[in-house]
């Protein structure tokens, strides 16, 4: 799982539709959170959209590229989770759904 946050919640639809089109998730989540942060020395609070893309292994080095250039930040949050665990069942359905080329 790769997690990001957007500035709002057109470009994280963007983004998550862009992705599984692309075949390069199978899933993906998206909710509102309240981030604060230091940017340039300043303490800020926003409001950003957190998106989950769910992909495999090998989805997961294009996926971060994907993200790269595609994202509206300067320095986008791009953080992979490594799961201990994933049901067998979920996992076999994930991997038939990311076929990118």
């Amino acid at each position: 799982m790769i997690i990001s946050t957007y500035p709002d919640k057109a470009n994280a639809e963007k983004i998550a539709r862009e992705s599984i089109k692309a075949r390069l998730i199978a899933c993906v989540n998206i909710t509102k959170v309240r981030s604060i942060y230091i940017w340039n020395g300043n303490i800020e609070e926003v409001d950003e959209f957190l998106v989950l893309f769910k992909t495999t292994k090998k989805g997961a080095d294009v996926l971060r590229d994907f993200i790269r250039k595609n994202h509206p930040y300067e320095v986008p949050e791009i953080v992979e989770i490594a799961p201990q665990y994933v049901d067998p069942k979920y996992l076999q359905w994930l991997t038939e759904n990311v076929d990118f080329r």
